[in-house]
């Protein structure tokens, strides 16, 4: 008798972990595409954050707007042409700024997620998320 109740048992639950492994990996791989979306989108953040302050640095000793452009661009390794950063300068030592006052550079860089979030959040985030950071230094 108990032979037979275990015989019934294991028939009937043949189907169910192949439907409950179905139902939960595109939950599970959305979660790690999240994750993996959010470590890449936070290291440029940080590249965004020290480009600005790489940018300033150099302002701060006298440099010309086109030298502290390139030194945003190298610092943050990307190319200075045919990217989504921009780079804004203002009073800086070409552009009249005197020593004792403080040069500028804001640097907003727009990152494109690799994850459909959009979509799947109902439009609360965009498909691009603008990552702003800004340094300012006094200029010697």
């Amino acid at each position: 008798m108990l032979k037979l109740i275990r015989k019934r048992k294991e028939k009937g639950e043949k189907g169910q972990a192949l439907v409950e492994f179905a139902l939960l990996v595109p939950i599970f791989l959305i979660l790690l595409f999240a994750i993996v979306d959010f470590g890449m989108g936070f290291y440029s953040w940080i590249t965004v954050t020290n480009s600005a302050r790489e940018g300033a640095r150099i302002g701060a000793v006298l440099a010309n707007d086109q030298q502290i452009r390139d030194r945003v661009f190298d610092s943050a390794g990307l190319p200075n042409e045919g990217t989504n950063m921009e780079v804004i300068i203002t009073n800086s030592a070409e552009q009249g700024g005197l020593p004792g006052q403080s040069v500028v550079v804001q640097v907003d860089y727009d990152y494109n997620l690799i994850t459909p979030l959009a979509n799947l959040l109902g439009g609360i985030i965009g498909p691009t998320l603008t990552l702003s950071s800004t340094a300012e230094m006094r200029l010697e």
